[in-house]
């Protein structure tokens, strides 16, 4: 029998801004100004959270992979959607969370990936341009779709659900580096809010396991 976990919003919230990474750089604990509440119990890192609070989904118009303005709200209204915040010249953490759902996902029916949407939102937006997000995001699932924008405004987004990113530094080698929480965000078809959390820890497995009750709209 799986293990139902269930947050509070605020808590889970902050356990999300202090799991940042730097995809490749160290885990920073830094949660700035965005921290909301002591965290309280033990979350399974395996698993996806259930929030007692959900979280509405944030009102913003992006450019997709095609140059063309994607709307999330309207788009992705009455289909379960995964949001993430990554960027593609991270090493480990993005394409390793992507291709975790990607895979995942291919074992949905016709109609069940018609019913859901993957949403990845880049935080390192000036080198992320329509252009080579998507072919990178092609690659973890074909209908997968990326959006890139002014960083401000994505910034804000992230912190709206409790995600803390910062704007990308190079480091000594010229490398970028794009520091950004790692959790993964599943809003259900019924209110297009978000009611499960998934941590860096979360394998294919469980996305395999939850996605077909979330699409249904029913949280694991």
């Amino acid at each position: 029998m799986r293990l139902r976990t269930h947050a509070r919003t605020a808590a889970v919230a902050l356990a999300a801004v202090l799991a940042l990474t730097a995809c490749g750089g160290d885990t920073s604990s830094d949660g700035g100004g965005d921290s909301l509440a002591d965290v309280s119990g033990e979350q399974d890192p395996t698993q996806g959270t259930v929030l007692d609070t959900p979280f509405a989904k944030p009102a913003i118009t992006l450019t997709d992979t095609e140059g063309e303005p994607y709307d999330l709200v309207a788009e992705t209204a009455g289909h379960a959607t995964l949001l993430y915040f990554g960027y593609t010249n991270c090493p480990d953490v993005c394409p390793l969370t992507m291709s975790n759902i990607g895979n995942a996902t291919a074992g949905l029916t016709p109609e069940q990936r018609e019913n859901l949407r993957v949403v990845f939102i880049t935080s390192d937006p000036e080198r992320d341009t329509p252009e080579s997000l998507g072919p990178w995001l092609r690659a973890q699932g074909e209908d997968f779709i990326g959006l890139t924008g002014d960083f401000d405004t994505i910034q804000e987004a992230a912190r709206s659900l409790g995600i803390h990113i910062d704007a990308p530094t190079q480091d000594e080698n010229g490398t970028w580096i794009s520091t950004h929480g790692s959790q993964v965000l599943a809003f259900l078809p019924t209110d297009d809010k978000a009611h499960v959390i998934y941590m860096e820890g979360v394998t294919q497995d469980t996305y395999a396991a939850d996605l077909p009750g979330l699409i249904e709209g029913r949280t694991p």
